[in-house]
């Protein structure tokens, strides 16, 4: 079983790895190419959402969301529903900044899943998403203050 983790684990460090040197030459700092995706392909997600779908803490959300906005990427607006929450959304800049990271991203899945079947590919997404059903458990429940019994 451990197997199974350290080669997510693996595949996760080495695709991030590419993108961070690929990006660099967009001023697309460690993992930024991230935040800007997710704002691009879901138009007025605020800081919250992106929280909870890239598991990552609130400070670094804002500071990365922080840096595409003066990096002239994104930009925020408030939220109808909600005085205190901005709502985010790309700037032609961060529209076309997300067509090498779309192309790229493409690419990566196109040679992850080389030479599996469709069928394959449907019981590894299906059986990921698991994962991360399973994994989001613990993880809302560390991030708000819980403890795991191991």
């Amino acid at each position: 079983m451990e197997d199974a983790l350290r080669a997510i684990g693996v595949v996760a460090r080495a695709l991030d790895s590419i993108a961070n040197i690929e990006f660099r030459d967009q001023q697309l700092t460690r993992g930024q190419y991230l935040y800007l995706v997710r704002i691009v392909e879901q138009p007025g997600i605020i800081q919250e959402q992106l929280v909870n779908q890239l598991k990552v803490d609130r400070a670094t959300v804002a500071r990365s969301v922080a840096k595409l906005c003066a990096q002239g990427l994104v930009f925020k607006r408030p939220a109808p529903a909600n005085a205190k929450a901005n709502q985010l959304f790309a700037t032609p800049a961060g529209l076309r900044a997300y067509q090498p990271i779309h192309r790229e991203n493409q690419y990566s899945l196109n040679q992850a899943l080389a030479g599996m079947t469709p069928a394959e590919v449907a019981t590894l997404t299906r059986l990921l998403n698991q994962m991360c059903d399973n994994v989001d458990r613990d993880w809302q429940l560390v991030k708000g203050g819980g403890k795991r019994e191991y």
